[in-house]
């Protein structure tokens, strides 16, 4: 059976888990094995199931707005809920794991990408929501680092959250979280000294910093439980979007075409991934390419150019294949030396070259 994809998969795909995830967190039992499922398995059942219509119009989602900002909105409640049950007492271990791993996924994989969003929107009070999301996340430094530091560099050494070839995620993830905690200071504080001597209050880091020490005080105020669960969730959902930047830069490289400089931006400098489900819960997100290329175009307006690097699973799929090193050379190393324009190299684990094949 197949089921032509239309624009309510928006809203579907992004808001179906939501229930399922509140119920697991108040009751436990059945909905703790449904929000698991519907964050998971079924999100690759659906890609299988949905394809593509034809060529649709640009305005294919007039309501994104909306959605995205429901959806930002929506994230406060749903991360302080269910933080409370978790700490409560009312589940057991397996169910809290259940609630823990739903809810993180949810966070990091729809709430992260609508967030993203809303800080590339013209819109200030748009933006103001994404950094927000973001800040009680702990990880509000993505707020400019993203588009300071990571569109302007991708592709480069100079970018924190580009990921090298053969370097592994669990390498990549605190350089990438350190590397781009700094250079995104450092844009920020270039870009206010450029204007004159300026106060301390009015740096961005001074926001994400205080917000984030405002979050910690309130949860251990709470408790210890509460303070712990939401730290773990925070580090989950953080994960999820380094697992993300890894996976979409993964050893694609720009070139130097003179000193210093480096080529422009292309289709061929972000792996994108063509599952209409996955892509339409994370708002377009593996639509990669064309964000770059259009940093400021709308998710629902985003394509997949013809000559775009294409991962061979979903981006969730891949993402959970990251975590392997091994098994994630063996799938990617060939197919990014590909595009980089390099021979193929010995596979991990082998004695013998293996052919390149199309990416």
């Amino acid at each position: 059976m197949e089921i032509r994809a239309r624009t309510w998969m928006f809203p579907a795909a992004t808001l179906l888990p939501v229930p399922l995830i509140a119920g697991a967190a108040a009751w436990g039992g059945g909905w703790t094995v449904a929000a698991v499922a519907a964050m998971t398995a079924f999100i690759t059942v659906m890609d299988r199931l949905v394809r593509l219509a034809p060529a649709e119009p640009e305005a294919e989602f007039p309501a994104g707005r909306s959605l995205s900002t429901g959806l930002g909105l929506l994230h406060f409640p749903l991360l302080a809920g269910g933080i409370w049950l978790l700490a409560s007492g009312d589940l057991n271990l397996a169910e809290r794991l259940g609630v823990f791993l739903a809810l993180g996924l949810w966070l990091g994989q729809v709430s992260n990408s609508n967030a993203h969003e809303l800080i590339h929107r013209g819109d200030r009070r748009l933006v103001r929501l994404g950094r927000w999301v973001y800040v009680s996340l702990l990880f509000g430094h993505y707020v400019s680092a993203h588009p300071k530091v990571h569109h302007r560099w991708v592709g480069s050494r100079h970018d924190p959250n580009t990921a090298r070839l053969g370097e592994s995620f669990w390498r990549f993830a605190p350089r990438a979280w350190r590397g781009s905690f700094i250079a995104g200071w450092r844009a920020e504080d270039a870009m206010l000294r450029r204007r004159g001597p300026y106060p301390w209050w009015r740096h961005p880091y001074t926001g994400y910093l205080g917000g984030a020490a405002l979050c910690l005080a309130a949860a251990a105020a709470l408790g210890p439980a509460v303070l712990g669960w939401y730290v773990t969730l925070c580090v989950h959902a953080q994960m999820q979007l380094l697992l993300s930047d890894y996976v979409q830069h993964y050893g694609l490289e720009r070139r130097e075409i003179a000193p210093g400089k480096l080529e422009p931006v292309g289709a061929r400098h972000s792996w994108n991934a063509p599952q209409p489900w996955s892509s339409r819960m994370m708002l377009h997100a593996p639509r990669h390419s064309d964000h770059h290329a259009h940093p400021a175009k709308s998710f629902d307006r985003l394509e997949i150019p013809a000559d775009a690097p294409m991962l061979p699973r979903s981006l969730p799929v891949m993402g959970a294949l990251a975590l392997w090193p091994r098994a994630w050379r063996r799938v990617m190393d060939r197919r990014a030396r590909r595009w980089r324009g390099e021979p193929p190299a010995h596979a991990p684990g082998t004695g013998q070259a293996r052919a390149s094949v199309p990416a």
